[in-house]
């Protein structure tokens, strides 16, 4: 049995880190046709220690055209509701019963815990892989009684249906990368989609096996394809090709713009889930322990590579001292690790790339005048550490303040009223979540219509369920996952109208 870091992993791990690694292509494991590779590298260390197919626009070119062929050919085309239903159940028992393995996978491939990755990652996965399968049988139209005022003599009838969009693109990150497949893939297939999912390339291990449990529920040939490869190559092939109908993106704002514009040449139709720069307002009501908790959770959560990071901490210049000083103690004693290891709290950070970017967000608030009471500086020996940051002293026109970091860093500031906190808190380009901390009911159902992002939490963040819309305002994006709501993302709503 193979070892990780000193951890054991379990049997099915190691055997798929054994064997060769190769994209899905309408059923078969293909390798890229340039023979170029992709070194998998383990954040912990730093180093390869596996390699993948380095796709580019030949490959997509392939994995579009099979499914294509899936979507208006094959068995597929012609499967009933209910048959993508079981489909999706299966696939949902399947990754249960691989549950440690996938959860290794995003521990080694990704860096994350292997504990949060097992209860957070993977059975997040499965949940909405299972409440998905329940939408592909309640997709439906309506009726309607007919005017048509111009043709009083004669009778009409009229009815909508809501079919599937056709072959689907989608480009996931590597911060949750089982879990943003599930979200792209729970969806499409459940509305009667075909799919290429092209993983980032800093983490592709996950939706490999993915794939494979894909083909072992049963899904026909083509259904769904996966492409390893560069965003600058087999991405933007991806987001650019002709043969979609859809592109499906989830990262960052500055990627997603260019997806978005790229699918618009083609007005191939589009979604996407992008960054953020999450408020935490701290009411002066709030109690001071609960708070610097909930505060440490929102931003210190997978590294704080989450696109609802709480980064910026508001909180009631009353209560400032005793929150900052909780959330610091939290910080500081947190356990830094390779993400395989159980015990570990925070792992790496997913890349050199990320580790270099936030340690450079980090000395530009030092350079701003911003001071750190907690972390501010790399973790000791190799791989890509980031201690867990506090920073205070800051002011809303400094980088750390305005840009997205997309790792352990919040920056904490104090306020003074409810109309302050708003205006402050919605001084950014971004709207994608936020969370209030206060038992005044009161006050939180006014403060809430002010904050402008899609999700706002109260008493609690980076809390999701299945049932609710996820998306954002402003920069953060268009459209919403999950709920009712993400089967608009898939379909094409068609009328029909009859004279009789």
């Amino acid at each position: 049995m193979k070892t990780f870091h000193g951890i054991p992993l379990s049997e099915g791990t190691s055997a798929f880190l054994a064997r060769p690694q190769r994209m899905l292509i309408g059923g078969e494991r293909v390798d890229a046709l340039s023979g170029a590779i992709l070194p998998v590298i383990d954040p912990a260390s730093g180093e390869a220690f596996c390699q993948v197919p380095a796709g580019d626009a030949a490959d997509i070119d392939r994995a579009v055209a099979a499914a294509r062929h899936a979507f208006e050919e094959g068995e597929w085309s012609r499967m009933r509701p209910i048959d993508r239903e079981r489909l999706l159940l299966r696939l949902a028992d399947l990754l249960e019963a691989n549950a440690q393995e996938l959860a290794e996978l995003e521990a080694i491939d990704n860096g994350k815990p292997v504990t949060m990755a097992r209860h957070v990652d993977v059975a997040l996965s499965i949940d909405f892989l299972r409440y998905m399968a329940g939408w592909a049988t309640k997709i439906e139209g309506s009726t309607m009684d007919l005017s048509v005022p111009l043709v009083r003599d004669r009778e009409f009838f009229g009815f909508t249906r809501r079919e599937a969009v056709g072959v689907v693109g989608a480009i996931i990150p590597w911060n949750f990368p089982l879990l943003m497949a599930a979200w792209k893939v729970g969806p499409a297939l459940a509305a009667g989609c075909t799919m290429i999912l092209k993983p980032a390339e800093e983490t592709p291990l996950s939706a490999l096996r993915f794939g494979e449990l894909v083909q072992e529920a049963g899904y026909p040939d083509g259904v769904l394809n996966v492409v390893t490869g560069h965003g600058h190559t087999a991405g933007a092939a991806l987001a650019a090709h002709k043969g979609i109908e859809k592109v499906a993106f989830t990262g960052s704002t500055e990627v997603g713009k260019l997806v978005g514009k790229a699918a618009l040449d083609n007005m191939t139709r589009f979604s996407l889930e992008l960054g953020g720069k999450s408020p935490v307002i701290v009411l002066d009501d709030a109690d001071p322990a609960q708070a610097a908790a909930g505060a440490a959770q929102a931003i210190f959560f997978n590294q704080g590579q989450v696109c609802t990071a709480g980064s910026r901490l508001y909180i009631h210049r009353s209560r400032f001292d005793e929150v900052v000083e909780g959330l610091s103690g939290i910080a500081n004693g947190m356990k830094i690790g390779a993400g395989i290891d159980p015990s570990t709290q925070i792992g790496p950070l997913v890349s050199a790339a990320q580790h270099q970017r936030v340690l450079g967000y980090i000395k530009s608030g030092y350079d701003e005048g911003a001071r750190a009471i907690a972390g501010g500086n790399a973790g000791n020996g190799p791989g890509y550490f980031v201690k867990p940051t506090v920073l205070v002293d800051t002011r809303e026109d400094m980088r750390v303040v305005r840009e997205e970091i997309f790792g352990p860093v919040v920056v904490a500031m104090p306020y003074e009223d409810l109309d302050e906190v708003a205006r402050r808190a919605n001084d950014t380009p971004y709207g994608l979540a936020a969370s209030i901390w206060s038992n005044d009911l009161s006050r939180v159902h006014r403060l809430i219509p002010k904050i402008k992002a899609g999700t706002v939490w109260v008493n609690c963040h980076n809390i999701l369920d299945n049932s609710m819309p996820f998306g954002g305002y402003k920069q953060s994006g268009i459209g919403r996952e999950m709920g009712r709501a993400v089967l608009d993302l898939y379909t094409e709503s068609k009328s029909v109208v009859m004279m009789l």
